[in-house]
């Protein structure tokens, strides 16, 4: 038997305190500058106390933005909102259909279709940029949010995660769906998509924060600032040599951009642990 010594206890908590300041300090600093005026933004050294600006500069930059991104932030929101779930929904729909049916219905190749879904793992977005701009152009998405949405909803994460999960369950559920005369659609709906509830909360979670975090291809898929998103705009802010940044209103707009994932993380952080949980069973 491990004893546990109170030095070891006070030395693991001192280490967790540390990294909790380490990581909080940045957003301590991000949260000061967004309550300062834009003179008090700039002093050095800053100002480590909070000011009585926060609500006033979070209203100016969502009706107005800042600096080179001089267009309201909350329009910014609603596009990165939009992606973000468009690509969550899209995700789960395709990758829950997909592996349902590999799971469950006999096709030739089934194996094959598999491993080549999974196999679009080594080639994320980023390899496979110019083509994809290409079709998107092609197709005519460009500044639209089928352009967002549509190239970032496969994933071969979530349909592994899925087929795993349908692999766990028990033969006699699909038997006695059987005996009851329900179809393999009935079986979907009525059994085995409840009882996914808790992987789809969990990748809800995943593929929503990958959603609203996405930068590169909205940069490429959009060219108007009327389709730029959140995590863009907050870039497309900060001033080059010939344009000063106003740094209290990037910092209102960055804790603008951290709520939504926040609050998404918050409201399932329970049915995103059992999800997880489950999964790896």
């Amino acid at each position: 038997m491990i004893e546990s010594r109170p030095i070891d206890k006070l030395l693991c908590h001192a280490v967790l305190v540390l990294g909790v300041l380490f990581v909080a300090f940045p957003l301590y600093i991000a949260l000061v500058t967004a309550t300062l005026t834009a003179q008090q933004a700039i002093q050095v050294p800053l100002p480590l106390a909070p000011g009585p600006h926060l609500w006033a500069n979070i209203v100016d930059v969502w009706q107005h933005g800042a600096g080179n991104a001089a267009y309201p932030f909350g329009t910014m929101m609603e596009n990165s909102f939009i992606m973000a779930i468009g690509i969550t929904l899209g995700k789960l729909v395709i990758s829950v259909i997909s592996a349902y049916s590999i799971v469950y219905f006999r096709f030739p190749l089934r194996n094959v279709f598999f491993w080549a879904i999974f196999v679009t793992l080594m080639l994320p977005v980023e390899v496979r940029i110019f083509p994809t701009v290409s079709v998107i152009a092609n197709l005519r998405l460009i500044n639209t949010y089928g352009g967002l949405i549509v190239p970032l909803i496969a994933s071969a994460t979530s349909t592994f995660l899925f087929r795993q999960f349908f692999l766990a369950l028990p033969d006699e559920l699909v038997e006695a769906a059987r005996v009851d005369g329900a179809g393999p659609m009935r079986f979907f709906w009525d059994v085995a998509l409840p009882l996914s509830k808790t992987i789809i909360a969990a990748l809800f979670v995943i593929d929503f924060i990958y959603g609203w975090n996405q930068y590169l291809w909205p940069i490429l898929a959009t060219n108007v600032p009327q389709m730029t998103t959140a995590v863009v705009g907050v870039k497309a802010m900060m001033g080059n040599g010939d344009v000063s940044t106003p740094w209290q209103l990037v910092m209102a707009a960055t804790l603008l951009t951290m709520l939504p994932p926040l609050v998404v993380v918050m409201a399932m952080q329970r049915w995103f642990v059992r999800g997880l949980i489950e999964s790896e069973k």
